[in-house]
């Protein structure tokens, strides 16, 4: 008579799910420049790390080392008796940093109306549909805004005033919102950018920049009056 040996239990089986990725100093770090550039922490605005960590779901070593690169970029700074809070711009600064952006993104505008491939003028085409299907949504609109601009500085092929202008959009993060949420400023800007575009696609460098340059002025005035509006507590 053969004793059949016991059964033995099948292995229980393997847990093939995607192991969820620990959020990283990156991953902080970018959810800390979305907050200032969308105004969800304005200037001014405490920085404290356990707070931004339960805040954004993450722990507080990624905080701290994401804070610390914020601070060496100029956008975080430390005050006294206050610790760490987001960096503000003088109304001087601004002025500056703007008349810097006018001059850039020009420079980009005239080399796009030089490079700009046919497929590169099509996407620009694109984004500008995009945009008048946004003006309702200035906050929507802001980030398409921000996607056509980087489209003209892909187009003008110069990676070195890609760097510079990159570098200026991280001091643009510290204005916090956006200048399109001021009354009819969102249909204008979609104007400018058509105008913009017909140079590029012309190949005028002169219309491409003087047409870039003058949206970046009426950008500024915009943010001006924002500011103003701000300042008298009824920000739009």
């Amino acid at each position: 008579m053969t004793v059949s040996e016991p059964s033995q239990a099948a292995p229980p089986p393997r847990d093939r799910s995607p192991k969820r990725r620990r959020p990283s100093a990156a991953d902080a770090y970018e959810s800390l420049l979305k907050a200032i550039e969308e105004g969800a922490l304005p200037p001014g605005a405490r920085l404290r790390e356990a707070e931004l960590a339960q805040r954004f779901g993450i722990s507080r070593t990624p905080v701290r080392e994401a804070l610390k690169r914020l601070e060496h970029q100029g956008l975080v700074v430390h005050t006294p008796h206050q610790g760490a809070t987001v960096a503000t711009l003088s109304d001087v600064q601004m002025s500056e940093l703007y008349e810097m952006r006018a001059v850039l993104e020009g420079a980009a505008a005239r080399m796009a109306a030089q490079h700009a491939a046919e497929s590169d003028i099509a996407l620009l085409a694109a984004l500008i549909e995009r945009d008048a299907a946004l003006i309702g949504s200035p906050a929507d609109l802001a980030l398409n805004n921000r996607l056509f601009h980087r489209q003209i500085l892909t187009a003008s092929r110069n990676r070195y005033l890609h760097d510079m202008l990159e570098s200026l959009r991280l001091s643009l993060a510290l204005l916090g919102g956006t200048s399109l949420a001021v009354a009819g400023r969102a249909a204008k800007s979609v104007e400018e950018h058509r105008a913009i575009l017909d140079r590029i696609a012309a190949r005028d460098p002169d219309g491409a920049e003087a047409a870039s340059r003058d949206h970046i002025r009426a950008a500024f005035q915009a943010r001006i009056l924002r500011a103003a509006m701000r300042d008298a507590g009824c920000e739009p």
